[in-house]
Formats: structure tokens, sequence, C-alpha cells
């Protein structure tokens, strides 16, 4: 963020970001995010405008300021995806901002993000995903061993993602029937959890050299908390063995929970609950995937495909 954004208007985007993380609680990801997308358009406005501006003119801007704001995104090389996010967060910003500040904000609230494809999550198939069960515990430390597969087990047992598996403390361990998750913008949820995921907890948990009491539940070599990038790394060298691509990622298994619970029958609304997605077209997306595989079974066996 430069100094060319004016005082007040700086001011008002720490309020706001302050208002997200405290009233609305947004995770400190969205924030970040969001800090960036507004900062951006405020620094455009700063440079496109060589008188400055004041509150009163970020609720009302001319239409001709806003599409020259996205013309020059676009030629930065910003995806329709991303500017879409950009825009989002600044409707939200102006919409807190006009209901303090007053005026006419239409012009940027009723404007219409870019059109993008939506693109479909890559699961791992199931077999492959069984064999990745297997396949990561394979560190020399027997202890290690057993928590990459403790880890692993979860994200695709019980579809958690990567911070929340590693968010868990040692209060989860013995892992019950229902596992109560936090996940973003902390909104919990139940889980049920399987005996095989039960079991790969307490193995990790049983050779585990650390102490756990008042900690989280997975623990790096020396002790503290284990880094993600451990995870990513465990998995990335996993799948080249097994001659997976690159998309069999951590949050795959999350992909592969939903899509192979789908296949299996289970209904979008329960799907939903268990992902903890708030709105259903989050989840939906996963009978775009269910649906690809299908025609791909049907060109490849129909007589006449």
């Amino acid at each position: 963020m430069t100094l060319a954004i004016p005082p007040a208007a700086r001011d008002a985007l720490t309020r706001w970001l302050s208002h997200l993380s405290a009233i609305d609680n947004a995770s400190p990801a969205t924030v970040t995010a969001y800090r960036t997308d507004v900062a951006c358009w405020m620094n455009f406005l700063a440079r496109h405008r060589a008188e400055g501006y004041g509150l009163a003119d970020l609720v009302t801007v001319p239409q001709t300021d806003l599409r020259a704001f996205m013309a020059a995104e676009r030629g930065k090389g910003l995806a329709s995806r991303s500017l879409a996010r950009r825009l989002s967060a600044i409707k939200s910003f102006t919409h807190w901002l006009n209901d303090r500040e007053g005026g006419d904000a239409t012009v940027i609230l009723s404007a219409r993000a870019p059109r993008y494809k939506r693109s479909l999550p890559r699961p791992i198939p199931e077999a492959p995903a069984r064999a990745m069960l297997t396949e990561v515990a394979v560190h020399p430390e027997a202890w290690i061993a057993a928590r990459d597969q403790a880890v692993i087990t979860l994200l695709y047992g019980c579809g958690l993602r990567i911070s929340e598996a590693l968010g868990l403390t040692a209060e989860a361990s013995p892992l019950p029937d229902v596992l109560r998750v936090t996940g973003k913008g902390g909104k919990e949820r139940l889980i049920p959890t399987l005996p095989v995921a039960q079991q790969a907890v307490a193995h990790y948990v049983a050779l585990c050299p650390h102490d756990l009491a008042g900690g989280v539940l997975f623990r790096g070599a020396r002790g503290g908390p284990l880094n993600p990038r451990i995870v990513a790394k465990t998995v990335e060298l996993a799948r080249e063995r097994l001659g997976l691509p690159s998309s069999a990622t951590p949050h795959a298994f999350r992909h592969s929970f939903a899509t192979h619970l789908l296949g299996k029958g289970g209904d979008l609304r329960t799907i939903q609950t268990l992902l903890g997605h708030g709105s259903l077209s989050s989840t939906q997306v996963y009978t775009g995937v269910d649906t690809a595989r299908i025609m791909e079974v049907y060109a490849r066996a129909h007589p006449r495909a």
C-alpha cells in the first residue's frame, strides 16, 4: 500500500477490515486478500485523480473511473476470476462505507463482474487415493510415517482442509466418533469419523516422542507445529512414486472425499454440511465432476461413442 492513498481512505480501509474480522468473523486469509484488493482500487484512484479524493468520492465513483480501473487491471494480466474477486471486495467495502457516509453507490454496487468459467475440482480417483494412504507412510522414523498417514487419512476420511487438520489440538485424541472442527470464518461443524481415521491418529499418538499436552496434535520433527509445506512435500513425493498428476495435492483429498461420497449416493445437502460450505452452490461443483466421469465412461464404453 503506497502513501498515495489519502489518510481518510486508509483509515476507512483499516476500520472496515477490523469490522470484517471482529463482526463478520472473516478469516485472516480473507482479510489479507480484501486489503490487497481494496488498496489496489484506492491506489488507482489516487493516480487516476490528480486532485485527490475523499470518502464521499469513494462512494459516488463515476462509471468511467470504474471502467478505467477494470481495464487497467486487465492490462496487468489479471484473470477474470481474480478480477471478479477484486470487484467483490470493492463492492463489500463500498456498501459498508455507504452505510456510514451516505451518497449514491449505485455505480459500484450494480457493476457486473466479468464472466469466467469455473474450473471443476480435480479429485484423486478412488484406487489411487487409497494407495496414497499407504504410500505417504514411508519415512524412516516410524512416528513421522504414522503422523503423515494420520494427516492424510483425516483429509480424505473427513474432508478436512489442511489448515483444519493441522489446527486440531491434542484434546482431539483419542479421535471421537463425531469430531468438532472449526473451519473458515470460525464456523464450527460436526464430522463423523471412520474407525480407520481413529486408528491412524491413535497409532501416531502412541509413537510420537513429543509431549502433546496443551498443544497442537500434529508435530514437526523438532516438536513444533507441523508445517503444511511438509505435508505438501510428502504428498508430492508419494504421487511421483505412484505416477499421479500434479493435481494430487493435500487439498485434492478433500475434493476426493466429496466426489466419492456423491458417487456412492450421498446427497448434496449432507456433503455441504460435512464440508462446511456456506452456500450449496459451492458444493454443486462436485455434481459437474461426477457428470464428467459418467460421460467419460459412456464415451469409452458405448459401442457407438
